[in-house]
């Protein structure tokens, strides 16, 4: 069994979700742009694409991360850009991430909005805003909406979090 595997997930600016996968332990590569599913979900949203280790962080700890650090208990009018979903590369994957979901639902307030979806298609962000928190750190976006994000995944999930990363986040 290959320990290398990789899964996609959509919720808010691709731009936060991309800082947040990039700082944990077991993550090989983040791809940000945007993914595409079938049918009715078969418009490009902002997502990206997770690579990860399975040895070092399963799939059920990137699904709770994921749900902890957007909004997935709200379906706000900008759901068609920021699509709440977790992309699947496979029918067994798309099992797992069903009965994930499903298990993490019973720990919210409100119902999750989050569906599991089958990957389709994807469109890679331009370079220039690949990347971006860690090149731009100081920039107000970063300060105001992903550096709460990365205080909570820090706080939540320190067994995870590369500590070399916290440096970018200042209080």
């Amino acid at each position: 069994m290959t320990t290398s595997q990789k899964i996609a997930f959509g919720g808010g600016c691709h731009w936060c979700t991309e800082a947040v996968f990039q700082s944990l332990i077991g993550v090989e590569k983040v791809e940000q742009g945007y993914v595409a599913s079938i049918d009715a979900n078969r418009y490009f949203s902002e997502a990206v694409i997770v690579h990860f280790n399975s040895k070092c962080v399963t799939l059920g700890t990137l699904i709770e991360i994921h749900l902890l650090t957007h909004n997935s208990a709200s379906n706000h009018s900008m759901r068609d850009k920021y699509r709440s979903a977790i992309y699947t590369f496979n029918d067994q994957q798309f099992t797992d991430a069903e009965a994930l979901l499903d298990k993490f639902q019973s720990e919210y307030n409100g119902e999750l909005i989050t569906k599991v979806l089958s990957f389709h298609d994807f469109k890679t962000s331009r370079e220039e805003i690949t990347n971006y928190y860690f090149k731009n750190p100081e920039k107000p976006f970063c300060k105001t909406y992903i550096n709460p994000k990365l205080k909570l995944l820090f706080k939540q999930f320190s067994k995870f979090v590369d500590q070399n990363k916290s440096i970018y986040i200042n209080d």
